[in-house]
């Protein structure tokens, strides 16, 4: 399936190119978006004027709020309308659906989250289009859902594969399209935050780029030559088999010794419960830990070592600019930080450039941005574009 959706059009190629620079890195001046697209003075005003004249840039006074906004000065910076379109971005984890609204440049306005009571796959999309209703009647000018979801997803449209949901080949775009009459796309709720963060946050304007995020499970994104590298294995377990420590911990999810066995909260939380037949939560064991009680220690020690060897091969192997860590299970860095920054020191060359590592606290609110930010490039790119498009 195709998702079927309108984008900015009609626009030309040369149009679209000056409103994506200017959607993702504005307000710009025009020498600036010249410099950046390699264009004359000539070819720019003869981009910008249909794109003024159709409101969907504007000019605006340098250092001016938006109300203040007036036209006609070329030297003025030119922007978007951030708040002429809004999207609607859900995160379907295994008990819960966490939605948002956000603007065209992906800041979130209203979140809205409601428990899930089943997975099947026709009562989930009902329950999709139930909360899109209910924030259609706050924001009525809803141009497009994202849904990101932890498993293969196919064409940004099909759930192939997803444990966390028991689901094979449900055709997710299409139950909520009919439900919402709205253009809907699917993706790998790790690619959705690449995505995001690639247009709008840690990444945006690099060549080289890698998300790292630690939680349920693990994720990894790559972006290379400012686009995200697609792979097949998207959320299919490769953390089980990227082992770490070949003398590490077995868990029920992970080969012994892997990145999903050191380092995934519920492992985390099994290797406790196994040795000391308490059940605790991550935020209990991440503050036993840093009250020095042995167990909790040995296994925060083990996984902050864990992550430290992940950056380190990540920044070994990529190079990148930068590599964001993200996910539920950041608060590690509070407690293991000089852990990890040791384990990624011991691992890479001592002449080797410094690793740019960024972390992020986020929850599942972040991921539901990321799923509306495919929405939001949808719209800007075309029928199932994204950052890969040409």
């Amino acid at each position: 399936m195709t998702t079927r959706t309108a984008s900015w059009l009609p626009l030309s190629p040369g149009e679209r190119a000056v409103a994506l620079e200017v959607l993702v890195h504005g307000p710009l001046s025009r020498s600036e978006i010249a410099r950046r697209l390699s264009l004359s003075a000539g070819s720019l005003t003869r981009l910008t004027k249909p794109l003024l004249e159709s409101g969907l840039l504007v000019e605006v006074p340098e250092g001016a709020p938006l109300a203040e906004v007036r036209q006609g000065r070329p030297s003025q910076p030119l922007d978007i309308v951030a708040e002429s379109r809004s999207f609607v971005g859900f995160k379907i984890t295994e008990d819960m659906v966490y939605g948002v609204v956000t603007t065209l440049r992906s800041e979130i306005v209203t979140r809205y989250d409601r428990p899930l009571a089943t997975h099947d796959p026709h009562r989930v999309a009902d329950q999709l289009g139930e909360m899109t209703a209910e924030l259609a009647r706050a924001y009525p000018g809803l141009a497009g859902i994202g849904i990101g979801v932890g498993g293969l997803v196919q064409d940004r449209a099909v759930v192939g594969e997803s444990a966390f949901l028991s689901w094979r080949d449900v055709r997710l775009a299409e139950l909520v399209e009919e439900r919402t009459g709205l253009p809907v796309v699917v993706e790998n709720d790790v690619s959705a935050l690449v995505e995001a963060e690639t247009w709008f946050g840690a990444g945006r304007g690099l060549d080289r780029f890698a998300v790292l995020t630690i939680g349920a499970g693990i994720g990894y994104g790559l972006v290379l030559g400012g686009k995200r590298v697609p792979c097949a294995e998207e959320d299919r377990g490769f953390g089980r088999h990227w082992i770490v420590n070949p003398n590490g911990p077995l868990t029920p999810d992970g080969a012994r010794g892997s990145a999903v066995s050191l380092l995934t909260i519920p492992s985390i939380r099994y290797q406790i419960r196994a040795a000391t037949g308490r059940d605790m939560t991550y935020e209990e064991i991440l503050a036993r830990s840093a009250e020095g009680e042995p167990m909790p220690a040995r296994v925060i020690d083990e996984a902050a070592r864990a992550l430290g060897a992940l950056v380190a091969q990540i920044s070994n192997f990529v190079i990148p600019q930068k590599i964001l860590l993200a996910g539920e299970g950041v608060g590690l860095m509070d407690v293991a930080g000089e852990v990890v920054w040791e384990t990624i020191h011991a691992h890479r060359h001592p002449l080797a450039d410094p690793v740019h590592l960024e972390t992020k606290v986020s929850d599942f609110h972040d991921w539901a941005r990321g799923a509306a930010v495919l929405a939001i490039q949808v719209l800007v790119l075309g029928n199932g574009a994204g950052v890969n498009a040409e």
